[in-house]
């Protein structure tokens, strides 16, 4: 389902208002959380990654995994095209961030970089 949402989604909020982006972020179903991320994932192939950090951020406390998963696969994607924004990002959230999001979003970073993620040293 959420598979879609960058092709579906994220194609059609582009150059559109992106507040349903928000909207889904805060619903009570996981999956609608999901897509609010995933959708992002057209943005960062155009570059955008604004959204993409602001909805992660919001889904900092989220209480599901596969939400953390979402939201690190995608700090993971605008790290491989940005790794100053992605990193610029962990140095302000990565003590807070659910070990699952910042295993996937550090997955491509040096080991030692990953390292010192992972030990709250970096």
């Amino acid at each position: 389902m959420d598979s879609s949402a960058p092709h579906i989604v994220g194609a059609y909020l582009f150059k559109r208002n992106r507040k349903p982006l928000y909207d889904l972020a805060r619903a009570k179903t996981i999956w609608k959380r999901r897509i609010a991320i995933m959708a992002t994932l057209y943005f960062i192939r155009e570059g955008d990654f604004g959204d993409t950090l602001a909805l992660a951020e919001a889904l900092l406390q989220d209480d599901q995994d596969l939400t953390h998963k979402a939201s690190g696969w995608m700090l993971r994607e605008v790290g491989k095209r940005n790794p100053e924004t992605l990193e610029g990002f962990l140095n302000n959230h990565y003590p807070k961030m659910p070990r699952t999001m910042l295993r996937y979003a550090i997955e491509r970073l040096p080991k030692a970089t990953r390292t010192a993620y992972l030990r709250g040293t970096a």
